[in-house]
């Protein structure tokens, strides 16, 4: 089990790492192209280059036997899609009109979306460490988006990637519905998908003017900081649920701080040093906790990748396979006490 939780949580910081590439160089990108174009052409870079993947990894995808996604998940799928139009768009007008540093860090508001979401819409357990990390998020977020401290006067900018956090907060819950289903087929569709709705929305407003360099560098970003990014974090929403998954995340907005630093330059402000220090506490709050108690698992038969050495899949092959493989098995009733996090098979109530 600890190898498959080490593994989860190195995939959810190289998403983090991945998507840390997108708001400084994003912010490059929008002096050639406008807002909702360059929105859409990330998920469609997304789409596209995890299209071209799926391709080259096939046959190694076909031994995993990843589940495909049905009707079942439609309206998930449809949530995805909507909020992933929207929220790169508020994202992309905010990163316009505030420094790439402040839309970077800003963004580990998401983990207080998807949180808060986890929690009242999807019954997911929030410890105590959690709602800690939770409040000095928010009163850090609160200080980023003032734009005069002597006013109160808040940021356009700022509420705007706030928005958006919003936005990707619902999304992320969403995805965890479709986290067991194969993941190369999820950031296709979710690429395609809320790109080409984009696409839509920036041809109305009659953005048919490119810069090609700077197109097929949108492109590029979006497939490395949007697809390869969205490809890790459902891997890892996986076995550690949407709102831990969230918060080893939340090193993306640091990673993006500093590249937004060395690329433009930027003195950074009292008042950012001072959310910048909150949001380390509040960071390290959520890395740090422990879930342990005892808990049940009623029997339950199920289909998803899996191995032996998670204390979890006891029954047999006859040989038995080496690594990760994926069948329809069964789970007899068990009841342990054990660090867990709510994956998919840690859903009971507290």
């Amino acid at each position: 089990m600890q190898r498959t939780y080490t593994k989860s949580v190195v995939f959810a910081l190289l998403a983090a790492a991945l998507y840390a590439l997108s708001a400084p160089i994003a912010k490059l990108l929008l002096h050639n192209l406008p807002v909702e174009l360059m929105a859409a052409l990330l998920y469609l870079g997304a789409g596209l280059g995890m299209f071209l993947l799926s391709l080259f990894t096939r046959k190694e995808n076909a031994n995993r036997r990843e589940l495909s996604l049905t009707k079942a998940e439609f309206p998930f799928i449809i949530g995805m899609i909507l909020l992933d139009v929207v929220a790169p768009i508020l994202l992309m007008n905010g990163l316009a009109r505030t420094s790439a540093a402040n839309a970077s860090l800003l963004n580990i508001f998401e983990i207080v979306a998807t949180t808060l979401i986890a929690l009242f819409v999807f019954n997911e357990f929030v410890s105590r460490r959690l709602w800690g990390a939770i409040v000095l998020i928010t009163i850090a977020s609160i200080l980023l988006s003032i734009q005069d401290a002597g006013s109160l006067h808040f940021s356009i900018g700022s509420l705007l990637v706030l928005a958006a956090c919003l936005c990707w907060g619902l999304e992320n819950n969403l995805t965890r519905k479709l986290s067991v289903k194969d993941p190369l087929q999820v950031v296709v569709i979710k690429g395609f998908g809320s790109g080409t709705g984009a696409l839509i929305i920036a041809l109305l407003l009659g953005q048919t003017s490119w810069d090609i360099p700077s197109a097929l560098g949108a492109l590029a970003l979006g497939f490395v900081a949007y697809g390869l990014s969205i490809y890790f974090y459902i891997n890892a929403q996986r076995n550690l649920g949407a709102a831990r998954t969230s918060a080893y995340y939340a090193a993306a907005p640091f990673f993006g701080v500093l590249l937004s630093f060395l690329f433009f330059r930027e003195a950074p402000t009292p008042l950012f040093l001072a959310a910048l220090a909150i949001m380390l506490l509040g960071t390290y709050f959520t890395i740090t906790e422990k879930h342990i108690h005892p808990h049940i698992h009623p029997a339950e038969t199920h289909t998803h990748p899996h191995n032996y050495n998670d204390g979890h899949h006891t029954h047999t092959h006859d040989p038995m396979p080496a690594g990760e493989h994926s069948h329809e098995h069964t789970h007899e009733r068990a009841e342990h006490t054990h660090r867990h996090l709510p994956d998919i098979h840690h859903q009971h109530e507290h």
